[in-house]
């Protein structure tokens, strides 16, 4: 079985209301990007990944006027796709959902919330991911009331020998201090926002764990838009939300190779899962922001992880249609766990 996760950029300005493909020449929110180009290179993408289950990051909106599922089938339908169902959880306001495109001839999914749900009061108790947390961010004795603004999609997965495991797809907060005017602003703001992404990925751990000691098959896979070493607010912290997640120094953890290679070492070369131009430098950023982790259990089975990355992967690299297709699509680059299931 072959499960993937890519963060798809602004995936949903590609779709009207009624969820049909603005397939034309109109630009994309991609930069430089047009609709029509850049929906041939993210049909053109899937159809090489030929996943099983696929966890979209950034899936089109949901809200009164538009339907995640209905854009992301209709999708699949014109690209001729066999992941050709589409499943979402708790929705958002940012127009970035969470989804699951999946072959229902290869496994069947199903939303499945865990954790209670909770008032404006919250809990303490790891509650349903549409709820509230309640934790001490800046150990002041004074509990804050924390969201996620993406709340994590949680799925039971039936394989068709009837292998049941659960997926978590994830998009923690980003940490970018967006409104700042002053160096000063600069700081307190991405402290904040660093305060607030650890919280979620407590939350997000606090679920692991239960899973884990109930001895549940898990994969948490998406963007934590966070790893070893990222930015210098990290050392304030003492950990990033990737070493949260997988559960480092506790006895029971999740993997990924990519996480494990970039945690032993800070210099050296490091895997990359996206490309952003910085145009006040004139050049591209790689970072590691995507993981497919995986539970003890899955790791005896071993699985194969693959980042296609158009420079870093031969094959992606020498298939010019390929190459060029994933460089228009998405600045993040898909990531593929290949599990016999």
């Amino acid at each position: 079985m072959r499960l993937a996760t890519w963060n798809i950029e602004w995936f949903n300005s590609l779709f009207a209301d009624d969820g049909a493909l603005l397939d034309d020449g109109g630009w994309a929110s991609r930069h430089n990007v047009t609709r029509g180009d850049q929906l041939a290179a993210v049909g053109g993408v899937m159809r090489a990944l030929d996943a099983d289950a696929l966890m979209i990051i950034e899936a089109p909106d949901h809200s009164a006027r538009r339907s995640t599922v209905t854009a992301l089938e209709r999708f699949a339908d014109v690209m001729g796709l066999r992941t050709r169902r589409a499943l979402v959880g708790f929705t958002n306001d940012t127009q970035q959902e969470i989804a699951l495109l999946y072959d229902p001839d290869v496994v069947q999914a199903v939303h499945d919330p865990q954790g209670d749900a909770t008032g404006k009061r919250g809990s303490s108790d790891a509650p349903r991911f549409d709820g509230v947390f309640r934790i001490d961010l800046d150990i002041d004795a004074v509990e804050d009331l924390v969201r996620f603004s993406k709340p994590p999609l949680e799925v039971r997965l039936t394989t068709r020998s009837g292998f049941v495991l659960r997926l978590i797809g994830v998009h923690l907060k980003s940490k970018a201090p967006h409104g700042a005017n002053t160096p000063a602003d600069v700081m307190r703001i991405a402290i904040a926002n660093r305060r607030k992404q650890l919280a979620q990925a407590v939350w997000l751990r606090a679920r692991i764990l239960a899973h884990l000691e109930a001895g549940e098959p898990l994969i948490v896979l998406g963007d934590l838009n966070d790893g070893p070493g990222l930015d210098e607010y990290e050392g304030l912290f003492g950990r990033s939300s990737v070493e949260v997640v997988l559960g480092e120094g506790e006895a029971l953890r999740l993997f990924d190779p990519h996480a494990r290679s970039a945690l032993g070492q800070k210099i050296g070369a490091v895997h990359s899962t996206s490309r952003f131009y910085l145009g006040h430098e004139g050049r591209y950023l790689q970072a590691l922001l995507d993981y497919i982790m995986v539970s003890p259990d899955l790791l005896a089975r071993g699985p194969a992880w693959r980042i296609w990355h158009p420079f870093d992967d031969p094959a992606c690299y020498g298939d010019d249609a390929l190459r060029g297709a994933l460089l228009t699509a998405s600045d993040h680059f898909p990531v593929t766990l290949d599990i016999d299931a």
